[in-house]
């Protein structure tokens, strides 16, 4: 099993979501772009702009609690322009 580390943007809320996954990226997004509560809700047009791809689901993880914690938009678009 992979796991995968992604960043989505909406142009319309101008935001950056960060979050991890087992299911197909393609089939995470969807759900983000569906009717839901949560962070993502406020917007639909989600699209990924960054991923990176984990062997195991703890290594996923800490990736994704390290960008969360940069909270810094200018460290993620750096991350982003890397790939």
């Amino acid at each position: 099993m992979s796991f995968t580390v992604y960043i989505l943007f909406s142009s319309y809320v101008n935001k950056y979501y960060v979050g991890y996954t087992s299911d197909t990226l393609t089939e995470r997004l969807r759900r983000h772009n569906s009717n839901h509560k949560g962070f993502t809700s406020k917007a639909s047009d989600w699209v990924v702009v960054f991923q990176e791809q984990f062997d195991c689901k703890y290594k996923a993880l800490a990736r994704e609690v390290e960008i969360k914690s940069w909270k810094s938009r200018q460290r993620i678009e750096k991350l982003i322009k890397l790939k």
